[in-house]
């Protein structure tokens, strides 16, 4: 592999998950993004008590993410190579940290809207 393209990295993601499964999260992926940004304008405030317990969620995104992986790729933590087996697997904890904490902001602002979330301050009108 000389060049690492775009189309390089899709088949790669393919060959890894299966095409179903790879497709469905991306597209996974793209609807709970369009609802996270429908939430934001939708509420033009961020509810800081939601986003404290979708922060508190990121470390079981990151642990089920490198999970998942591992358990896709029939690998073990034993089998942590070097520095860049290392680096990805951060990167994937990053990753699964940050779409947990998305997610969850997300359902819980599409359960309890703004006006229902009453002791938070910042969702008050004036």
């Amino acid at each position: 592999m000389k060049d690492l393209t775009f189309g390089t990295l899709i088949a790669v993601f393919e060959e890894i998950f299966g095409r179903g499964l790879f497709w469905g999260m991306v597209i996974a992926a793209g609807l709970v993004t369009l609802a996270y940004f429908y939430v934001l304008i939708r509420d033009r405030n961020i509810s800081w008590r939601k986003f404290l317990l979708a922060q508190l969620s990121m470390p079981v995104g990151a642990f089920a993410a490198v999970w998942f992986v591992l358990l896709m790729t029939h690998s073990h933590l034993r089998n942590i190579g070097g520095p860049v087996d290392v680096i990805v697997l951060l990167g994937v904890a990053a990753g699964g940290a940050v779409g947990i904490a998305v997610l969850v902001y997300t359902v819980q602002s599409l359960i309890a809207p703004r006006g229902k979330d009453k002791a938070d301050g910042a969702s008050r009108t004036p």
